[in-house]
């Protein structure tokens, strides 16, 4: 099926894929004067004295603005704020439907740095949470670390950290299924960009101690020129050069890259039993059917037509959920890490075809919110 049709088809029916409800209708004049005028002056005074009361008595409680700047959509790229506005109202489709959360999708129109804080920060008051989407890297680490500063709400980059839990998530249940301990295996990290640098620093965090990452360029080294902060955090005095160079040996593959970048030849050269996901989409590092000839013990993609699908929706939603109901002012480290290890216990028994939770696990987004608590 080609569901890229399919979804212009459905969004041409009904122009988009959400739109705004009502708390009651305003038909008669009692509604009307409850809702609005004379009645709305008692919510905006209680407010003026009280900014706090907003999350009390306006949509703030319930909402988040689902923001991108059109700079890296998807697996698409650069393809600007009108071609990203789809992707954000489906972020705030599962927002709503697996978390109940309330999202507004926001493009803005500028790839600037400076002018993308400076209008967070002007909106922010309208909303109970910020969740920046598809910016390009390394812009976005400065973004996110800047708002979190600087606002007293949530800001969450779904690309980093969403894509960061799940994996950590799925590490933590496939090194039980091959039988090793993450203080002795080594990671190799395909991918540098959003992604990347978050899933290295959760796995980080949790425990591993040997992570090796590469970008376009080859191994991160120490001694390449240039190389930006995020990127110095994981470089590497090793001497391999090359991803080939990197995985002789290594447990584990993790790929937030691109297609196809993995081959047999460098699996048999890894250590027993590798384990292997392949996240770029929607084409992988490697095809599932290629990694079972080659002899990985474990696979995991970003797709939803195999097993082991490493899907943000697992976490974001729930999230949010826990963090509105809690009032949580920064989604911190020990936070990011509790979801993950929240979610990896949901799977009771891991096994091959299953180290990570099905997105319509009624039990994944109440336990995500949860996890919040840690």
């Amino acid at each position: 099926m080609d569901y890229q049709q399919k979804s212009i088809a459905a969004r041409m029916s009904h122009g988009g894929a959400i739109f705004t409800g009502l708390v009651a209708e305003p038909s008669n004049k009692e509604a009307l004067s409850t809702y609005y005028s004379p009645g709305i002056a008692g919510p905006c005074l209680e407010i003026a004295k009280d900014k706090a009361k907003a999350f009390d008595l306006t949509i703030k409680k319930n909402t988040v603005a689902v923001i991108s700047d059109g700079s890296a959509v998807l697996g698409l790229g650069n393809i600007g704020p009108e071609a990203a506005l789809p992707v954000m109202e489906g972020k705030c489709m599962l927002l709503k439907h697996f978390g109940g959360v309330d999202g507004i999708p926001i493009v803005l129109d500028t790839q600037d740095t400076e002018e993308i804080i400076e209008t967070i920060l002007r909106i922010a008051p309208t909303f109970g949470g910020i969740n920046l989407e598809d910016i390009s890297a390394p812009r976005c680490f400065e973004i996110e670390a800047r708002l979190s500063e600087k606002l007293n709400i949530p800001v969450f980059h779904d690309d980093q950290h969403g894509t960061a839990i799940c994996t950590v998530a799925a590490l933590i249940n496939a090194l039980q299924v091959v039988g090793k301990e993450k203080e002795s295996v080594k990671v190799v990290i395909s991918g540098a960009g959003a992604g990347g640098i978050a899933i290295a620093k959760l796995v980080r965090q949790w425990g591993v101690k040997n992570i090796v990452m590469t970008d376009s360029k080859g191994v991160v080294s120490c001694a390449r020129d240039n190389l930006n902060e995020e990127k110095q955090n994981f470089c590497t005095h090793d001497s391999s050069q090359t991803l080939a160079e990197a995985l002789v040996g290594a447990d584990v593959f993790i790929g937030a890259s691109k297609a196809n970048i993995l081959t047999p030849v460098m699996v048999h050269t890894m250590a027993k039993d590798p384990v292997v996901f392949a996240l770029a989409n929607p084409d992988p590092e490697m095809h599932p059917s290629l990694a079972e000839q080659a002899g990985v013990a474990v696979m995991a993609t970003g797709r939803s037509d195999y097993p082991n699908q490493i899907n943000n929706v697992l976490v974001f939603p729930g999230l949010f959920r826990g963090l509105l109901d809690h009032r949580i002012k920064n989604v911190t480290d020990e936070i990011k890490l509790s979801a993950a290890q929240t979610l990896a216990a949901l799977v009771e028994n891991p096994r091959v075809d299953c180290i990570i939770p099905d997105p319509f696990d009624v039990k994944v987004s109440p336990a995500m919110a949860k996890s919040v608590l840690g």
